[in-house]
């Protein structure tokens, strides 16, 4: 397939051909599903922004539109609730989506995760990975420092600010994270980077209330159906930095109980995913593991 072409980028379906043009479509090129009506007010401006990005990005992704009140079914199946809901497909599942009117920042953020679009060059580049990389070494004071100088240099730099935010959550200073997230500019609180940080300052707030793993732990083997025990108990574990355990125990809870606390399960477990990152390995596998129990 010649992914240059700009022909049949964008088409509206049915459930009959669902399969063929989205779960196959997709093993080949990301498809992106709009499911939209002709009386949502806010489907009117996303999708011509939708398909505008979809034909910047010369092929590289494809759309389909699903209109839900002539398709029902399809639309009941993938649990649509509001609209405009958009799935983005990829080798047949379900990898990212969201609900809501978006700006054209956001959706080609979202475009760029699904290509595996690559970031912008800096010339700060080299030192922002190498307070990542002390970040990930546990050495979060030393990455603090580097940012904090980074930020001295260019104090708009979102990678730095979100990589400040990081540190000092893994100092254990969620006040302080706080107080860098301020400092984004506007044009860029809804970038991916920051949009990860933010959630990450959630969970630890969230984490502080949760209780001890070790306690929550032996609870949970006392009562393996408390419910609010094993969502407890994945805080903590998100918190604590161990995101593979935390969200296999959403992922269980959301089998047992989908609807549970207005779909705590679903919540949590997103926030989580959004706090890796979408280049994530662990993040797109939870996000994968998801959509096969909801389209079950």
């Amino acid at each position: 397939m010649d992914l240059t072409e700009n022909q049949d980028l964008i088409k509206d379906i049915s459930e009959a051909t669902f399969m063929q043009d989205v779960v196959e479509t997709s093993k080949e090129v990301p498809v992106i599903v709009d499911f939209w009506a002709p009386w949502c007010g806010p489907c009117k401006s996303l999708g011509p922004a939708l398909e505008a990005a979809v034909h910047k990005a010369g092929g590289k992704v494809k759309m389909v539109k699903v209109n839900v009140d002539e398709n029902q079914g399809i639309a009941g199946q993938l649990k649509i609730q509001s609209i405009p809901t958009v799935y983005a497909f990829k080798d047949g599942q379900p990898v990212d989506g969201f609900q809501g009117a978006q700006g054209p920042a956001e959706i080609a953020a979202f475009i760029e995760r699904i290509t595996l679009g690559g970031d912008e060059d800096s010339g700060l580049d080299e030192a922002i990975e190498a307070a990542e990389q002390m970040l990930a070494a546990g050495e979060a004071h030393d990455a603090a420092e580097t940012f904090t100088a980074i930020i001295g240099e260019d104090e708009g730099n979102v990678k730095a600010l979100a990589g400040l935010i990081r540190s000092y959550l893994a100092l254990g200073d969620a006040a302080r994270a706080r107080e860098v997230l301020a400092l984004v500019p506007e044009a860029a609180v809804d970038d991916p980077a920051i949009t990860a940080a933010r959630t990450q300052i959630e969970l630890s707030e969230a984490a502080a209330e949760a209780g001890e793993t070790a306690e929550l732990r032996a609870a949970l083997a006392k009562n393996e159906d408390d419910h609010q025990v094993r969502f407890d108990l994945a805080t903590a574990l998100a918190a604590e930095g161990d995101n593979e355990t935390a969200i296999e125990e959403l992922l269980e809870l959301f089998k047992r109980d989908r609807e549970w606390n207005d779909g705590a399960a679903k919540t949590q477990l997103l926030k989580i995913i959004e706090s890796l990152g979408a280049q994530s390995d662990l993040a797109q596998k939870g996000r994968r593991k998801l959509a096969s129990m909801i389209l079950v």
